[in-house]
């Protein structure tokens, strides 16, 4: 955003909230920042990230570009984005004669906006499908069951209509087998018409880890009980996480969280939080991404074990996670397994500019004792960041097939939005 664009949303923040007579620490606190923080802006003193215009603009209610940016400004922003589109490379779009476009040809330049939207909300329809049906480990491990019940219900059959006398026992046995193998079948078939319906509803939660994901962000972390979920596999993964939180409040409530912030730094530094409160690194930041603090708004925590695999994944604000089952290889996450007992702070750019602080910390454990197998946990946690993208900022993606860095050194397969032999992003 430009220093004028800044000026116009602090200023339309400040007279839109003046106009509802809210109070400025009443709207802060709804959209979950300080009231400091929303003095800054009103008084257009720090930048606002477009997820924090959209809070703030259903809190005020409004639209959303009506607190950002005038409309031709948006029509703009429109036009250089269809024009950066990968499909356009080789293309030389006259970017200076934007606005010129946009006045004496508003039709067309309507015409263009809505089938380069159209066409984003498509490709990204056809990333979804295309991941879910490659990738996706719960599609494949619900095909597989369907088979595997198929085919024993199959070769039961098989022998039972076999010439030849069987005993009644194995008779019954056969037939026990046969029942239960064909409500098998018939559970998992339910199982996966529900899950191919739901490739229709956008953005509707398909696997387990996806549903607890969204039930978490919808709900909260203080959430009652699981009961609201759909299927038992997400029932299972909630009540365990629950279980988890749980305990880490007993060990860091929340008051003593809160209370030991200022003296970390500002910004509040997890290192420096969690030696002055006795108590592990990895709780510290499990606790912060829960919470979310003053200092820690919008945080999100990735988890793995030592095979990379994410066990958790608590999206923080504008910061877009793959399918289950994928990531990219460059999240600093991954770095902290090579290093483990020592915090990795970075800061990382996604590929459409959103800039991100990182703490990253790798611990082991044994918790069978010295003869049991030695196990390692990394962890990330995610901040949201305003301000200029510095030189040192990692290049970062969600997953290879959904990248379009197509330069990247870790890519290890070709992003299915980008042409082949296209121009790196």
């Amino acid at each position: 955003m430009s220093g004028g664009a800044n000026v116009l949303t602090g200023t339309r923040i400040r007279e839109r909230r003046l106009a509802l007579s809210r109070r400025q620490a009443d709207v802060a606190r709804a959209v979950g920042i300080s009231p400091a923080y929303l003095n800054l802006i009103e008084h257009n003193r720090r930048p606002v990230s477009p997820e924090l215009i959209a809070r703030l603009a259903d809190e005020l209610e409004v639209p959303a570009d009506e607190l950002a940016e005038g409309r031709e400004e948006i029509r703009i922003a429109a036009l250089r984005e269809a024009a950066a589109h990968p499909v356009a490379a080789g293309t030389v779009a006259e970017l200076d004669q934007i606005t010129e476009f946009l006045a004496r040809f508003p039709g067309w330049a309507a015409l263009l906006i809505a089938h380069a939207r159209r066409g984003g909300g498509l490709e990204r329809q056809l990333v979804d499908l295309s991941d879910r049906m490659t990738q996706d480990p719960y599609l494949l491990t619900t095909l597989h069951e369907v088979l595997s019940a198929v085919t024993s219900v199959r070769s039961t059959a098989a022998i039972l209509v076999e010439d030849g006398e069987i005993s009644p026992d194995w008779r019954r046995r056969f037939h026990a087998n046969l029942h239960q193998d064909s409500q098998r079948l018939s559970l998992t078939a339910q199982a996966l018409v529900a899950y191919l319906d739901s490739f229709e509803a956008d953005g509707n939660a398909s696997t387990p880890q996806e549903e607890v994901e969204a039930w978490m962000a919808a709900q909260g972390a203080e959430a009652p009980d699981p009961g609201d979920l759909t299927s038992d596999a997400a029932r299972a993964m909630a009540a365990d996480l629950l279980r988890h939180m749980h305990a880490d409040r007993a060990a860091l409530p929340d008051r003593h969280l809160t209370e030991a912030l200022p003296a970390a730094g500002n910004p509040p530094d997890p290192v420096r939080l969690s030696a002055r409160l006795g108590l592990p690194l990895d709780l510290v930041m499990r606790r912060l991404a829960d919470l979310r603090p003053t200092g820690f708004e919008g945080a999100g925590l990735l988890v793995c074990d030592g095979s990379g695999a994410l066990t958790m994944r608590r999206a923080a604000q504008g910061f877009a996670l793959p399918r289950p089952g994928d990531s990219c290889a460059l999240w600093p996450l991954y770095h902290a397994l090579a290093v483990p007992q020592v915090a990795l702070a970075r800061l990382v750019v996604t590929p459409d500019g959103r800039l991100f602080r990182t703490l990253s910390y790798a611990q082991r454990r044994q918790p069978m004792g010295l003869d049991g197998p030695l196990l390692t946990d990394a962890l990330m946690l995610i901040l949201p960041a305003d301000g200029p993208v510095p030189a040192d900022a990692l290049p970062i993606g969600p997953a290879c097939r959904i990248c379009p860095r197509t330069a990247c050194p870790a890519r290890r397969e070709p992003s299915i939005l980008v042409p082949q032999g296209g121009p790196a992003g």
